[in-house]
C-alpha cells in the first residue's frame, strides 16, 4: 500500500475514533491509537509516523524488534508488544529500542523471567495483564477470575514491572458488548479493591472499537484498516 492511501485510512481511522468518543459521552483525547502494524513492511509505519501516528504494535517479538531498529531513528516512535509472550523471549522483548509497553502479560512465570532481566538491566516495564474473557481456544490469557492473583504476585515480586490496566480481546464472531463489559467492570472493581489508578484499559480493533470506546477502552488498537489485508 503506497504512502498517501496510509494516511488517508490513518485519518478515517482517527475519525472514527473521535466520534465513538464523543457518542459515548466521553472526553476528547480519551482514546489512543495503536497502529498495529504486524505482517507490513516498515515503510508503511513510516508512512503512518510522517501522517503523526507515534505508537505501533506488534505481534511477534521478532518483527517487532526487525522493525524498531529499522525506524530507529524515528524521535518519539513507540513500540508496544501486544501477542502473547514466550518466557524465553523476554530478553529479546526488553532489547527492543523504544518499547513502551506489554500488554499482553498473562502469567507469574514470565512476570518473574522479565523481573529477572529487568534486574539485569536497572530499568522498568509498563504492563497490562491480558484477560482472556471470551472462552475461545484460540486466544490467550489470564482468566478473568485469576487477575487478581497475577497483579497481586506482580505487585509483591516483581518490583520493575508497572502493571497500568488491562488488555483483552472481542470475540470472533458475536456482540463484543459482553466481552468489554466484564473487562471494564473487572478493572474497576481491581481500582477499588487495590487503590492503584491502572489508567490503561486496551480494547478495540478495526472492526469493534466503537463498541470497546463505548466500554471504556482506552487504547484501540488497529491494523487492517489502517494499513489493509495482511500477506
Amino acid at each position: 500500500m503506497d504512502r498517501s492511501e496510509v494516511i488517508h485510512r490513518l485519518a478515517v481511522v482517527r475519525a472514527r475514533i473521535d466520534a465513538a468518543v464523543v457518542a459515548a459521552g466521553r472526553e476528547h483525547g480519551a482514546v489512543e491509537l495503536l497502529a498495529v502494524s504486524k505482517f507490513h513492511p516498515a515503510s508503511s509505519a513510516r508512512a503512518a509516523f510522517e501522517a503523526g501516528q507515534r505508537a505501533f504494535g506488534e505481534n511477534r517479538v521478532q518483527e517487532l524488534s526487525l522493525k524498531a531498529f529499522e525506524l530507529a531513528e524515528l524521535s518519539g516512535i513507540e513500540w508496544h508488544m501486544i501477542g502473547s509472550l514466550q518466557t524465553n523471549k523476554a530478553k529479546d522483548l526488553l532489547d527492543v529500542p523504544g518499547l513502551a509497553m506489554l500488554h499482553s502479560l498473562d502469567r507469574a512465570k514470565l512476570a518473574d523471567e522479565l523481573q529477572k532481566e529487568l534486574n539485569k538491566r536497572g530499568t522498568k516495564l509498563r504492563a497490562l495483564i491480558q484477560v482472556h474473557a471470551t472462552g475461545e481456544e484460540t486466544k490467550h490469557g489470564c482468566l478473568p477470575e485469576d487477575v487478581r492473583a497475577l497483579l497481586a504476585h506482580v505487585r509483591s515480586k516483581c518490583p520493575s514491572i508497572a502493571i497500568e490496566g488491562l488488555m483483552a480481546m472481542g470475540p470472533l464472531e458475536g456482540d463484543p458488548a459482553p466481552t468489554f463489559a466484564l473487562v471494564h467492570a473487572l478493572l474497576c472493581d481491581l481500582r477499588a479493591e487495590t487503590g492503584l489508578a491502572l489508567p490503561v484499559l486496551s480494547m478495540g480493533m478495526s472492526g469493534d472499537l466503537e463498541t470497546a470506546v463505548l466500554h471504556g477502552s482506552t487504547i484501540v488498537r488497529v491494523g487492517t484498516d489502517i494499513f489493509g489485508a495482511r500477506a
